[in-house]
């Protein structure tokens, strides 16, 4: 029973590995960058190191970092092999974010189930249930606060004022010049 849900839950792959190395990405994918990406969906703003930055920035103001702060590190948990490293990376995972003694408590169903002794035998997916909860309160409820926020929207004109300055024009029509000769 165990391993039939390990198998299903390996299925679910994290934002991260959605475009693997055989699919190409769409036209569309090419062409969205910054805020207009981070728009189509929380996957692509979570795939993108700014995007992260900016959407902390906002969750701390909310009171709520640590709910991508978990995600953040369930997602780096996942990627590790050495079981040594993944015992320690786990009981850290737990102690901030899950036991009832948390610095970062974040708020998910099942919390109380999980204790201690599950740490001694750790897997990559352990929290994958809880990181899925967290995810979608953040797609449901931070994330569209988020694209309506100052923070959001000040960084989108900044992106919008780079794009159209003088110097980005000059770069296009230099580049349009170099590959159209």
């Amino acid at each position: 029973m165990f391993n039939r849900a390990v198998s299903r839950l390996s299925r679910k792959r994290p934002p991260s590995e959605i475009n693997d190395s055989d699919s190409k990405p769409t036209s569309s994918q090419q062409i969205l960058k910054g805020t207009s990406r981070w728009t189509t969906s929380l996957e692509n703003l979570l795939e993108d190191p700014e995007g992260v930055k900016r959407f902390r920035e906002f969750l701390k103001k909310e009171f709520s970092e640590e709910n991508v702060l978990f995600w953040l590190a369930c997602e780096d948990f996942k990627k590790t092999q050495d079981k040594k490293q993944m015992q320690e990376k786990a009981k850290e995972i737990y102690m901030t974010f899950l036991s009832s003694k948390a610095s970062s408590q974040v708020n998910v169903e099942g919390q109380s189930r999980l204790n201690e002794t599950i740490l001694e035998e750790p897997h990559p997916l352990m929290f994958q249930k809880l990181q899925d909860q967290i995810f979608n309160l953040m797609k449901y409820d931070s994330y569209s606060r988020f694209l309506k926020s100052e923070i959001f929207l000040k960084h989108q004109r900044t992106e919008e004022q780079e794009e159209n300055s003088p110097e980005a024009q000059t770069v296009a029509k230099r580049a349009s010049r170099i590959y159209n000769t």
